[in-house]
C-alpha cells in the first residue's frame, strides 16, 4: 500500500520518480488495465491557454478519490515543450512554444500528417496508468506560396505558332499541404499575345504552361517582362509572386539596310597609308547567324580606286590602302554593297574628296568613364545599349580650323561629338555586347585637322562573362531505339548540352524530368542515360520525357529536351490460336475448294516477327488452308458415306527468327445431305418369284421387301408401297410401309402368277426412291419352272409415270391406302424430331469424349430402321431364282 505519511515527506520531483520507478520493480502492473489511447486534434498557431483536452474527464476518471490522482509528463519528451499539463485534473492546454506543423513536421510527406505523441503517468502506484496521448496538427494556411527564383526567363522563337506551348520549369512552392497548397497559376499582364495552362502530374505537381495566342515578332518587340501569380486554396488565398521575363529569340525574317546611303569624306593629301576614312554600317533587326553582313565595292569601282582604298568586308572600315597625291586634288566615288544571307544587296555609296594639307597635329587626351587599368578598358557584357566608355578631348587647334575625328577599328561602338560643346567626343557603345562572340576589341580614334595632320589614339576594350547564356542540347529531341528484353542497367544514350558561358557559368549537370519513369536513370556529370530494367514491347512501345541541362550560374539557367525511346520488337511471342481446337459442320458434297470454316491466329510481336503462315500437317492431299485468312478449304467434294469425321493438325508459324509455333487440332464433321436412294437387298431380283399356296389364310405374311440406305437420320428412313399390281384378283395382297412385310388381304380363289411392283422411298429432301418387281405364283406345285419364267412380266407400262424396274427416279405415288399415308407422315415428324434429338447429344457426347475413347469405324452399310431380323433367318428353300 502507499504510504501516506511517507508520500507527504517526498517533496522534490526526483524524489517521486525514484519512488515511482521502485514501484515500477516491485509491483506487476497489468497492461491491460493500465493503458490508455487518447487522440485529440488542434490547429497549429494556437495562442497559449487553448484546452486541447482533458484526460481524466475523457478517460472518467474519479478526481474526488483520497489520496487524489497526479497527472505527469514523461520527462526528457521533445512535444513537451509545446503542451501544459494540469496535474491535478489533467486538462492539456497550449504552451508559449506556438506549433508550427511545417517546422514540426518537415520530414513527413503529405500523406502521413503530422501529430505530437505524449506519455502521461497517472499516480500514486494504486492509481497507475499509462496514457498515450496522440495530437494530430491541423494545417492552417499561413504559408504563401513562393518562387525558387525572383525572375524566371522563358525562351520563345519568334516563329512559334499560335497555341505553342512552353513550360515554366521554375514553378512555386508552398509548405502547406491540401488545399491550403498551390492551386493556379496566373498572369498580371498578358500583353494580348500569352495566357497560362496548368497541367498535373502523376505526383500531383502543378506545372504552368506559357501559351501563345498572337503571332509574334521580335524585331516589334524583344521582351515581355510581367508577374507570375501563383495563388493557393486558403480562404482569403495566399499569393506567390516571381517576375516572368519572356524572351523572344530571332529568325532570319530582315534584310540588312544602311544607316546612311550616302557618306562624303574628306581627305588631305598628306594623309598617312592605313587611316580610317570612314566605317559604313548596315543594321540588321535579326540576331545571330540571320544578322550576319558582309561588306563588299559593287562591280562598279575602278581598279584604281580598289587599289587606293580598302574595304573591311566584316566591318564595313573604309581606309586609306595607297598613297595620295599632294599637289592634286581630286573625287571618287565609290559605291558598297551590304550582303545578308537569302537577301538583295543594299547600296550605299561614299564620295572621297582628297585635299591638301598644311598645318601641325592635333592633340588628343582621354577621360575614361567604364573600369580602366593599363588602357585596357572592362565592360560586362549585360551593359545596356549606349554605354559610355570614354570621353576625347581635342586641343592645340586654330579657331577657324576644321577637326575630324573618327574611330578607327571592328567593334559595336560609335564616336559621336558630345552635345554643343565643341571638341568634345564621346564613345560609347551601339549593340550589345556579348562575351561569347567575342572578349576584347582594339579602336584608334582618329583625329587630323584641315591641313591633313592626323593624331592617332589606341582604346582597348576587354569584355567580362556573366551567365546570360543557357545550356543548349545538340539535339532537342533525342530519339533511341533498344531491343526489348535487354539487361538490366543497359546503356542507351549520352546526353550532351553544351553552355557557351565561361567558368562554372558554362558547366552543366543533367537532370531527368518529372515526367520520367523511374526505370531510367541519368547520370548528373556524365550525362549517361540508362535503364535498370527489363523492357518489353508488348507492354509498352515508346517511352517518352524530358531531360534537363542545368549550368551552375547564377541565376542558374537550363534547357529541356524531348528524349524518346522506341523499344524494338524480338520474337519472344510465339502465335496462339483462339481456340485450343476448332470443330466446323459442313455438309456433304460440299463445293470443292469452298470455305468450311476459319481459324484466327495472333501473334503479340511486330513486323515480321508477327506474320504467321499457316499449314497443314496431315491430310494436305484433302485440305488446303489460306495462310492469309486461315480459311480452311477441301480440295473435292466430301462424301459423308465414305467418312464422315477428319482431324486436321494446323500448326501456326511466325516469320521471327528463330522461328516460334503453335499446333491446334482441327475437327471437321460432315452432315448427311440425301443423295443415295434405298437400295433393295430383297428380293434379289426382278425375275425370281415366291410359290404361294392357293388355302393360305388371309393375313398370312408371305414375304418381305428388304431394303436399306446409306444415308442417316431422315434421309435413311424408308417407306415402301405398292405401285402396280399385275396379279389376277387386285386387292389380294398388303404391303406394310413401315417393314416392307407383304400380307394375305382375302382368300385366293384363282391360281397363277401375282405380280407387284413396290416402290421403296426414303423420307429425306429431295425424296430418293427405287423399284422392285415381287412375282408371287398361286399354286399347289411348281411343275413347270419354264412355263413360270415365260410369264414373268419383262416390259410393263406402269401407271401414273412410274419408272421401269432397276432404274431410279425423284418423283412420288400416293398410296391407295389413305390410312396408310397419314402413317407414314406420323412416322416422317416422329422420327424427324427424335433423329435431331439423337444428333444434338451424339455430338455433344463425340466434343467430350473423343479424346478420351478411340472413335470406331463405321459400317460401309448403314441398317435401315425396324430391320426385319426374320428375313436374315428365311428359309431359303422358299425362295426360287431363275
Amino acid at each position: 500500500m502507499w504510504n501516506t505519511k511517507r508520500g507527504t515527506c517526498l517533496h522534490s520531483k526526483g524524489e517521486l520518480w525514484g519512488l515511482f520507478i521502485l514501484l515500477l520493480y516491485t509491483s506487476p502492473l497489468s497492461c491491460s488495465s493500465n493503458f490508455s489511447h487518447l487522440i485529440y486534434k488542434i490547429k497549429e498557431g494556437l495562442p497559449k491557454g487553448i484546452l486541447i483536452g482533458a484526460i481524466g474527464a475523457d478517460l472518467k476518471l474519479d478526481l474526488s478519490v483520497n489520496p487524489p490522482r497526479s497527472f505527469n509528463l514523461e520527462l526528457k519528451m521533445a512535444s513537451q515543450q509545446y503542451v501544459n499539463l494540469n496535474n491535478t485534473t489533467g486538462e492539456l492546454f497550449t504552451s508559449a512554444v506556438e506549433i508550427d506543423r511545417e517546422a514540426l513536421c518537415a520530414e513527413s510527406h503529405e500523406g502521413q500528417g503530422c501529430a505530437i505523441f505524449l506519455d502521461v503517468l497517472i499516480l500514486p502506484q494504486q492509481y497507475f496508468q499509462l496514457v498515450k496521448v496522440k495530437i494530430l496538427i491541423e494545417d492552417v494556411n499561413d504559408n504563401r506560396p513562393h518562387f525558387p527564383v525572383d525572375e524566371i526567363r522563358v525562351s520563345v522563337p519568334e516563329n512559334a505558332p499560335v497555341n505553342a506551348r512552353f513550360a515554366v520549369e521554375q514553378s512555386a512552392v508552398d509548405p502547406d499541404i491540401g488545399i491550403h497548397s498551390v492551386q493556379t497559376y496566373w498572369l498580371v499582364n498578358d500583353y494580348g499575345v500569352f495566357t497560362l495552362d496548368v497541367e498535373e502530374n502523376e505526383g500531383g505537381e502543378l506545372t504552368p504552361f506559357l501559351i501563345i495566342t498572337e503571332s509574334l515578332d521580335r524585331e516589334t518587340q524583344a521582351e515581355y517582362v510581367t508577374d507570375i501569380i501563383a495563388e493557393d486554396g486558403g480562404s482569403p488565398p495566399l499569393l506567390g509572386t516571381a517576375t516572368l521575363r519572356i524572351i523572344i529569340t530571332d529568325v532570319n525574317d530582315n534584310c540588312p539596310k544602311f544607316t546612311e546611303s550616302l557618306v562624303n569624306v574628306t581627305l588631305y593629301g598628306n594623309a598617312t597609308k592605313g587611316m580610317q576614312l570612314a566605317r559604313l554600317q548596315a543594321y540588321d533587326p535579326d540576331e545571330g547567324a540571320s544578322a550576319l553582313i558582309k561588306y563588299a565595292f559593287s562591280e562598279r569601282v575602278t581598279q584604281e580606286s580598289r587599289i587606293l582604298f580598302h574595304l573591311d568586308t566584316n566591318t564595313g572600315v573604309l581606309k586609306l590602302a595607297g598613297k595620295i597625291d599632294n599637289n592634286t586634288g581630286k573625287l571618287y566615288k565609290l559605291i558598297v554593297l551590304a550582303n545578308g544571307p537569302t537577301c538583295i544587296p543594299e547600296v550605299a555609296t561614299v564620295t572621297v574628296h582628297v585635299i591638301k594639307q598644311l598645318s601641325g597635329p592635333p592633340a588628343v587626351i582621354p577621360r575614361y568613364i567604364a573600369s580602366e587599368k593599363d588602357g585596357v578598358v572592362s565592360l560586362s557584357e549585360s551593359e545596356p545599349l549606349f554605354s559610355p566608355i570614354a570621353f576625347f578631348t581635342i586641343k592645340n587647334t586654330e579657331p577657324q580650323q576644321k577637326i575630324e575625328c573618327l574611330l578607327e577599328g571592328a567593334g559595336p561602338f560609335r564616336l559621336v561629338p558630345y552635345k554643343q560643346f565643341k571638341n568634345e567626343y564621346l564613345l560609347e557603345t551601339t549593340e550589345l555586347l556579348d562575351y561569347e562572340q567575342q572578349q576584347d576589341y582594339e579602336m584608334v580614334v582618329v583625329v587630323h585637322n584641315s591641313h591633313g595632320l592626323v593624331v592617332n589614339t589606341v582604346v582597348k576594350v576587354h569584355v567580362l562573362d556573366v551567365n546570360d547564356n543557357t545550356p543548349v542540347f545538340k539535339q532537342s529531341f533525342i530519339d533511341i531505339t533498344v531491343e526489348e528484353n535487354n539487361p538490366p542497367n543497359t546503356f542507351l544514350a549520352q546526353l550532351q548540352a553544351t553552355d557557351a558561358d565561361s567558368e562554372s557559368r558554362g558547366e552543366v549537370y543533367y537532370l531527368l524530368g518529372a515526367d520520367a519513369p523511374t526505370i531510367f536513370d541519368l547520370d548528373r556529370s556524365t550525362g549517361v542515360l540508362t535503364v535498370s530494367t527489363s523492357l518489353d514491347r508488348e507492354e509498352k512501345e515508346t517511352y517518352r520525357f524530358m531531360v534537363r541541362a542545368v549550368d551552375r550560374g547564377t541565376p542558374r539557367k537550363e534547357s529541356i529536351a524531348t528524349v524518346i525511346i522506341t523499344v524494338q520488337d524480338r520474337n519472344d511471342n510465339s502465335p496462339r490460336f483462339i481456340n485450343k481446337d476448332f470443330t466446323f459442320f459442313v455438309p456433304e458434297n460440299f463445293p470443292g475448294f469452298g470455305e468450311i470454316g476459319v481459324l484466327t491466329v495472333t501473334d503479340a510481336d511486330a513486323g515480321e516477327n508477327g506474320w504467321v503462315a499457316l499449314s497443314i500437317l496431315n491430310g494436305s492431299d484433302i485440305f488446303v488452308i489460306d495462310t492469309g485468312r486461315g480459311a480452311l478449304r477441301a480440295k473435292t467434294p466430301l462424301d459423308r458415306e465414305q467418312q464422315g469425321t477428319y482431324y486436321v493438325w494446323i500448326e501456326a508459324i511466325d516469320g521471327g527468327e528463330p522461328a516460334l509455333s503453335c499446333i491446334t487440332m482441327v475437327t471437321v464433321l460432315l452432315l448427311d445431305v440425301n443423295d443415295n436412294p434405298p437400295t433393295v437387298l430383297f428380293p434379289q431380283s426382278n425375275q425370281s418369284f415366291m410359290l404361294v399356296l392357293p388355302n393360305t389364310l388371309p393375313g398370312t405374311s408371305i414375304t418381305e421387301v428388304y431394303a436399306v440406305d446409306r444415308d442417316t437420320g431422315m434421309n435413311a428412313v424408308i417407306a415402301y408401297s405398292i405401285i402396280k399390281r399385275t396379279d389376277g384378283e387386285p386387292g389380294s395382297f398388303d404391303i406394310d410401309p413401315y417393314t416392307g412385310n407383304i400380307t394375305l388381304r382375302k382368300a385366293l380363289s384363282n391360281r397363277g402368277l401375282y405380280s407387284l411392283w413396290v416402290k421403296v422411298r426414303d423420307h429425306g429432301q429431295p425424296e430418293l426412291y427405287s423399284t422392285v418387281l415381287v412375282n408371287l405364283f398361286v399354286n399347289e406345285t411348281v411343275s413347270n419352272e419354264t412355263l413360270i419364267q415365260s410369264l414373268l412380266p419383262r416390259s410393263v407400262d406402269i401407271d401414273h409415270g412410274e419408272l421401269p424396274p432397276d432404274k431410279e427416279g425423284r418423283k412420288g405415288e400416293q398410296v391407295p391406302n389413305m390410312c396408310g399415308e397419314y402413317q407414314v407422315l406420323l412416322l416422317a415428324l416422329t422420327a424427324t424430331c427424335l433423329g435431331l434429338f439423337l444428333t444434338v447429344v451424339s455430338l455433344v457426347t463425340y466434343i467430350c469424349c473423343k479424346k478420351r475413347k478411340p472413335k470406331k469405324k463405321r459400317l460401309d452399310i448403314e441398317i435401315p430402321l425396324k430391320l426385319n431380323h426374320e428375313m436374315v433367318d428365311k428359309n431359303p428353300m422358299e425362295i426360287s431364282n431363275i
